[in-house]
């Protein structure tokens, strides 16, 4: 950083606390240049605005700029479209302001109030036949959730068609939950970078026995460890009218919801799910119907 703008940035800091930050978090951004800043100052005087609002109404930065730097001051982490290399259906990351990621956050207050405040750390997210959206809908609530300042960490327990290491970014030759499972790796827990709070635990190595790695005691171990460690664990599972993995993942975790797709899953393997899931011993949180 040069002289002037660090000259600039003491100038900024020296005027107003709040102001200041937004003024600061934009030059180190890169979103405005020194020069800029002294132009937004000047009008932030004359007119009596913000130093955001000024900075808007010169045209110098966009809208969601200002939300960036806001979001940094107050340790509301989300990412700029294309930083941190993730999956664009990460969209509590990069489009915290969008009407899914709304929705997400009020599915985020109803389970805390359901089940995470009432004692329970782990929940597993299940559909009927698949692509109904379960993959989509446990990554994007870990990162809300972990805005909200729990510790989060995802498990993907789909030992069939795994996502969860793409949607993250992970290479798929990394170890993951079946190496931990088949003691073939002690920790195979990653810290998802950019994002607070927030850790994964991949599938790792596609087993060839999945149901019987699932339904083990090794991962009710695994989650009791975990739950001393984390406030929330959310867990990505296969297709429950497909594959038993399912049933035995639900057991342990203690709890489920059941996404549903519109105009996608028909009404009677729901109600097969549903049985499967009551089967195992699970509560039957909720469901969640994706429309996106």
């Amino acid at each position: 950083m040069n002289d002037i703008t660090t000259g600039l940035i003491r100038h900024i800091d020296e005027t107003a606390q709040k102001t200041n930050t937004i003024g600061k978090l934009l030059l180190e951004a890169g979103k405005i240049t020194p020069t800029d800043a002294e132009k937004i100052i000047k009008l932030q005087h004359q007119k009596n605005l913000r130093f955001g609002e000024a900075a808007l109404e010169l045209g110098m930065v966009k809208l969601e700029d200002i939300q960036y730097a806001l979001a940094q001051q107050f340790d509301y982490p989300y990412l700029l479209p294309g930083e941190g290399n993730f999956s664009p259906d990460l969209v509590a990351a990069y489009y915290p302001y969008s009407e899914q990621v709304e929705a997400l956050r009020v599915l985020r207050t109803q389970l805390l109030l359901r089940w995470f405040h009432t004692g329970h750390k782990s929940l597993c997210l299940c559909s009927a036949e698949g692509k109904e959206g379960v993959s989509y809908h446990v990554a994007n609530l870990a990162v809300v959730f972990s805005q909200l300042g729990e510790k989060t960490l995802v498990i993907d327990a789909n030992l069939r068609s795994p996502k969860q290491h793409s949607i993250f970014n992970l290479t798929n030759s990394r170890l993951g939950l079946s190496d931990m499972l088949a003691g073939r790796a002690s920790n195979a827990i990653y810290k998802v970078p950019s994002l607070l709070d927030l850790s994964l635990i991949p599938a790792g190595t596609i087993p060839p026995n999945p149901a019987e790695l699932l339904g083990r005691n090794r991962f009710g171990s695994l989650l009791k460890d975990m739950s001393e460690h984390y406030d929330i664990i959310l867990i990505d599972t296969p297709a429950i009218n497909i594959f038993g993995d399912t049933q035995n993942i639900a057991a342990i975790a203690g709890g489920a919801v059941l996404v549903v797709h519109q105009d996608y899953s028909r009404a009677a393997q729901l109600q097969k799910a549903k049985i499967q899931l009551l089967n195992s011993g699970a509560q039957i949180v909720g469901a969640v119907l994706n429309r996106f």
